[in-house]
């Protein structure tokens, strides 16, 4: 089985998560860790209109591959150098969190689980969801991308004619996908003319 850890945080777009969790336990070889933290809590509610586990759309096979754990359980397995995974997706990714893996603060699951991503080398993506962007943010980017992180901004492309939020949506999740070296059922990609 494989290990993946998503972290929700409290930056507009909730929905890239969710659609990354689903995206991944579409795969029966798949385990996805999720936590969310309470300012993503918040955000879901107000944008999705619902709880993220009633939002989520997964069947009974994919829940029990599906485990939750609290944002303030810096003793989860996640937290530990020692707990392997196949890669971390924070999606959103709030500057804030942004600014605590800058700063090495892992006060919490999702920043002390990146913090341990960078420094055991595993794959850290950062679905950052914030503009316009000030220096503090552009700097905090590359301190993160000089630690090993992926900065992946949710700015879906074009090329694939959207017609809904979910094909926007779902080219990000491409990317995501593209980068951890994961395949999605038709794939988005860019077909010259």
């Amino acid at each position: 089985m494989k290990r993946y850890f998503v972290g929700i945080t409290g930056a507009s777009g909730s929905i890239y998560g969710a659609r990354i969790v689903e995206a991944l336990l579409a795969d029966p070889e798949r385990e996805v860790h999720l936590c969310v933290s309470p300012a993503a809590r918040q955000v879901i509610a107000a944008e999705l209109g619902a709880k993220l586990e009633a939002f989520l759309t997964i069947d009974g096979d994919q829940k029990s591959r599906l485990v939750f754990h609290a944002h303030d359980d810096i003793g989860a397995g996640p937290a530990s150098g020692s707990w392997r995974h196949e890669g971390m997706i924070v999606a959103p990714c709030s500057v804030k969190t942004l600014g605590s893996l800058a700063a090495g603060l892992a006060d919490n699951l999702i920043s002390r689980a990146g913090d341990v991503a960078m420094k055991e080398g595993m794959p850290l993506v950062l679905v950052v969801r914030e503009t316009p962007l000030s220096l503090i943010h552009l700097r905090n980017m590359v301190r993160v991308a000089e630690a090993g992180a992926t900065i992946l901004p949710a700015s879906p492309g074009f090329y694939h004619k959207p017609q809904t939020i979910d094909d926007l949506v779902r080219q990000v999740v491409q990317k995501v996908f593209d980068r951890l070296g994961l395949q999605m059922a038709d794939p988005i990609r860019w077909k010259a003319e």
